[in-house]
């Protein structure tokens, strides 16, 4: 057997709650197992969110505690595979940051896990507003440095 010329060591996968983002974890893990790769999946939280947790309408543990249970979901996926999770928050929007939104927020975790591959949910335009992702993924196949499957 020839050794593959990609080494992938850690997959970032961007999540928000939506059916998108399950299939997102399913390829993140279906790679990560045949590279002997670990996951990471962040939780980017939407405009809404990111508002009332920056004004202190929302504690940021209460946020925790929410993304807590798609997360165990999808812990459960990669521990079926074999394949080690880990997991962060992000806020997709700042009222702060001129330039924070759910792509740089992507992009900025990917630098700081060191990440090799992304994958990212192609979401429908539909307009509801947990689906965080929607646009992001166009920004994230402009500017990321590392392979990107868009799914």
């Amino acid at each position: 057997m020839t050794e593959s010329p990609v080494e992938v060591n850690t997959v970032l996968v961007p999540v928000d709650g939506s059916d998108e983002s399950v299939r997102a974890i399913e390829y993140a893990v279906a790679i990560a197992k045949k590279y002997g790769a670990s996951v990471h999946a962040l939780y980017v939280l939407g405009e809404e969110m990111t508002r009332a947790v920056e004004t202190g309408a929302v504690e940021e543990d209460d946020v925790v505690v929410e993304t807590e249970s798609f997360i165990d979901s999808t812990r459960a996926v990669a521990d079926d595979a074999g394949v080690s999770l880990s997991n962060s928050i992000a806020l997709g929007f700042s009222t702060r940051r001129k330039l924070q939104h759910p792509g740089s927020a992507v992009l900025d975790c990917a630098d700081e896990i060191d990440a090799d591959f992304l994958v990212i949910p192609r979401e429908p335009l539909s307009g509801e507003p947990g689906e965080v992702l929607e646009k992001a993924a166009e920004y994230v196949l402009l500017y990321a440095s590392q392979p990107v499957l868009s799914v």
